[in-house]
């Protein structure tokens, strides 16, 4: 090796060494300045998945005796103690695991429905249809149920506006929506609206059968089948 090239090396060495040191010494400056933040960091992250792991367990554990509390309901309802059925279907509504709370209120608003309490009914389905923790089928399926328990009381308008986002081709409950603003066309004694909406549904072969029937029979109800 020549003098050059052990100079070069030495100086390679040296190089090496230095920016090793300065190295060194940024990583202690920067620990002093911020090692208890990235502690604190540590710590954090530690405590959260030890809380995220807890909570599956708590979580796990609801899911359990709610589970349970749901089959119970079944077996007094099997037993006749319809009674003690609701009460519990009440309790399991309000402090229910996520879903089982959903069950319950289903469940009550047809037990409701059942003892002829429709306002009750209608009121439960009304409340499920507004949770925005509830899937989405399942709010629409509420909404069409509490259409139907109040035809009756519900302004005709009102019903109307409330059925357009499901009567929707997309819509899979686009056949009932239209039923109910069919319905509602009638109530406010607007035979051509709900004569219309009566024979899409009876000419609808996607339809329900039964609904194909109920609609044909609505259409010569409005006397408006032979017009054009």
């Amino acid at each position: 090796m020549t003098e050059k090239q052990q100079h070069d090396a030495a100086a390679d060495l040296l190089i090496k060494e230095v920016d090793e040191d300065l190295r060194h010494e940024q990583l202690t400056n920067l620990w002093k300045r911020h090692g208890i933040f990235v502690v604190g960091v540590g710590v954090a992250a530690v405590l959260a998945v030890a809380g995220w792991q807890g909570w599956r367990a708590w979580d796990g554990q609801q899911r359990k005796e709610s589970s349970q509390r749901f089959h119970e309901v079944a077996s007094l309802l099997e037993q006749g103690k319809r009674d003690q059925a609701i009460d519990e279907l009440t309790r399991l509504a309000v402090d229910g695991a996520s879903g089982y709370h959903l069950l319950a209120n289903l469940r009550l608003a047809d037990l409701r429905q059942q003892q002829g309490d429709i306002a009750a009914a209608a009121a439960i389905y009304s409340a499920v249809a507004a949770d925005s923790s509830a899937e989405a089928v399942y709010r629409d399926m509420a909404t069409i149920r509490a259409g139907y328990l109040t035809l009756d009381s519900t302004d005709p308008a009102q019903l109307d506006k409330m059925m357009e986002p499901l009567a929707v081709e997309s819509s899979s409950w686009r056949h009932s929506a239209r039923e109910l603003q069919a319905l509602a066309a009638l109530r406010r004694g607007d035979k051509p609206r709900a004569a219309e909406l009566f024979a899409r549904l009876a000419e609808d072969a996607a339809a329900p059968e039964g609904m194909r029937t109920r609609a044909a029979e609505m259409l010569a109800v409005t006397g408006q089948a032979d017009r054009g």
